[in-house]
């Protein structure tokens, strides 16, 4: 478990409570909805069930739900581009955000967002991606803290070290790794 010397974030698209129980509880979970149907129920039964065991929990793309329910935050993905008009928060509700470039961190910060997400930073199937030496240029851009997302996986994770990333965001590589 090398990798948890990071801060990481892993991006969930189902309520699965065999597999999310395997997971570190250091590991803060992004739940999208990409597929399902909008139900309050649901998202009162995935917030309940992971702050019970241990999970800090954000909702992605819906600040209303996520605070309303006391989720841990909200992410908000780089299309979304509204600005948070009630900004009357839970304690310790936090803003995280992704972003791809200058302007997009700009918006991302007057969102309020507390961590950026900066991807693609590692190679991505049919998707360019910043490398190293863009990333850490962009991520000087940043007043917020800076999340790696994109292709990271056993081979590169190392290489965040090289650009002093401390944080780091994961689909793929947190999965396999807790399906061993």
């Amino acid at each position: 478990m090398h990798f948890l010397k990071y801060k990481i974030f892993y991006f969930i698209d189902e309520f699965n409570k065999e597999h999310i129980l395997k997971i570190n509880k250091n590991i803060n979970l992004i739940f999208r909805n990409h597929k399902k149907k909008f139900n309050l129920k649901f998202y009162k039964n995935l917030k309940k069930f992971c702050q019970s065991n241990g999970y800090k929990i954000y909702l992605a793309n819906n600040v209303k739900i996520a605070n309303s329910l006391s989720y841990d935050g909200v992410y908000l993905s780089s299309f979304n581009k509204k600005f948070l008009k009630n900004r009357n928060f839970k304690l310790n509700f936090k803003i995280l955000g992704s972003a791809h470039n200058i302007k997009e961190i700009k918006h991302k910060e007057k969102q309020g967002v507390k961590y950026i997400f900066l991807s693609p930073i590692f190679h991505k199937l049919n998707k360019k991606n910043l490398g190293l030496i863009k990333f850490k240029n962009l991520s000087n851009y940043c007043l917020s803290k800076i999340v790696a997302l994109g292709g990271i996986d056993y081979k590169n994770i190392n290489k965040l070290s090289l650009i002093n990333v401390k944080c780091f965001a994961s689909i793929n590589y947190i999965k396999k790794f807790y399906e061993r």
